[in-house]
């Protein structure tokens, strides 16, 4: 069984590979690119936006927003009980996963990171041109600009991985034998079966919707930012559990057509109280549809990734080269892409090209950038550790490309 690491690196599972994983992890950080060029034209807050933003490409953005992050942190849970179960030391595995992704989070906020707030205060006229000038008012402690600098942004997902690894780590062991003892059998009894599988572990982050999100607004800062963490921790233990439990990943091929039809269905309920639930519900009605609608998107989210993880095992589990190139490539593009897709934004909306010349230039630029930058920085030793690229490593018994490292 094979899952994509962040930082590139490779464990042995007992059954093979997970290729299917590794494409899931490919797939969800392809995505992820396009859901941030995907920012950049409508009309949710972000860095900078183009001149010809709208509400055009939202539902879209909504098909995709509920399950993107919760498919890669699950996949990183699961990745974690491969590599952990094979490390020689916990501590050192730990050791290894802090070097690891610390070095791309430090180069992350102190290099990548810095235009994308640079431009932002510039297209909110708050500055005057002049990189540098900014850049060490960008390190300053002070906080000279309207939001916290230095910042990670984008790599928050990656700061919330490590502490994730590095909180769990001094449990792991009773973690393990709980897994392959009563907590595995009792894992399998809540997920044995598509019905069971689709309602059973979605309960926790419907009780997070209801009583912990309202409260808790999302701020991906760390430490004020308790529903995200209590959602993003959760379905990372999900995926630590369900990593090895054999009768969960049956009861994922059984569940595809529940799934599928939980998806569709749900999913255009979702768009159409969007889209008609002021007109249809008043206040009243209102205070009663939300907390309903929160139901509904959470089980909008579990049923996607299931479907994902059914369709990945039945039609991806299975190598190839563009699977090897995606599993070393796909960090380092996703360090890179958004600060690429924030500076061509910036100046190709000035130019006035039209939405679709710019959006497809903005596409082509951030795409070729990223490979561009990744084809440079796999060739410069000391560069590729800040990037998470992975040097060549000898070729061993079946490798887990490890999802361990990951937005």
């Amino acid at each position: 069984m094979a899952i994509a690491d962040l930082n590139g690196g490779a464990f042995s599972a007992p059954n093979g590979r997970r290729y299917d994983l590794d494409w899931l992890r490919a797939i969800a950080f392809g995505l992820l690119i396009f859901y941030h060029i995907g920012m950049f034209y409508v009309t949710w807050g972000w860095h900078v936006k183009s001149a010809y933003a709208g509400p055009a490409a939202e539902p879209l953005m909504l098909i995709v927003n509920p399950w993107r992050l919760a498919l890669l942190f699950f996949i990183s849970g699961a990745a974690v009980r491969f590599a952990t179960d094979k490390a020689p030391s916990l501590w050192r595995f730990a050791g290894s996963r802090a070097f690891r992704l610390g070095l791309p989070i430090l180069a992350g906020m102190i290099v990548v990171v810095a235009p994308q707030s640079y431009f932002q205060v510039r297209q909110a006229g708050l500055i005057e041109p002049g990189y540098m000038a900014f850049w060490g008012d960008y390190l300053n402690l002070e906080q000279l600009f309207p939001m916290i600098t230095p910042t990670w942004n984008h790599l928050w997902y990656v700061v919330y991985l490590l502490v994730y690894i590095l909180v769990i780590t001094p449990f792991l062991p009773f973690l393990r034998r709980f897994a392959e003892g009563a907590g595995g059998r009792l894992f399998a009894a809540m997920t044995g079966g598509p019905l069971r599988l689709l309602l059973i572990i979605a309960v926790p982050f419907i009780l997070y919707e209801q009583f912990l999100s309202p409260h808790f607004p999302t701020t991906h800062d760390l430490v004020n930012d308790w529903a995200n963490h209590a959602h993003r921790f959760t379905i990372f233990l999900v995926g630590y559990f369900a990593a090895k439990n054999q009768r969960f990943w049956r009861s994922v091929d059984a569940a595809l057509p529940m799934a599928v039809v939980l998806v569709i269905g749900l999913g255009v309920l979702r768009l159409w109280v969007r889209e008609h639930g002021e007109i249809v519900f008043d206040a009243e009605w209102r205070a009663v549809t939300v907390p309903l609608m929160r139901v509904v998107g959470v089980y909008y989210a579990w049923s996607f990734i299931l479907a994902l993880f059914a369709l990945a095992q039945r039609y991806l589990n299975r190598p190839s080269g563009a699977l090897r190139y995606f599993t070393g490539a796909v960090f380092c593009y996703y360090i890179l892409h958004q600060t690429i897709i924030i500076i061509a934004g910036f100046y190709l909306t000035q130019l006035r090209l039209g939405v679709w010349p710019e959006f497809l230039l903005v596409t082509a630029i951030t795409v070729i950038g990223c490979a561009a930058g990744y084809e440079l920085l796999k060739r410069i030793p000391l560069l590729r550790l800040f990037f998470g690229i992975r040097g060549k490593t000898k070729k061993a018994a079946p490798r887990l490309a490890a999802v361990t490292q990951s937005r």
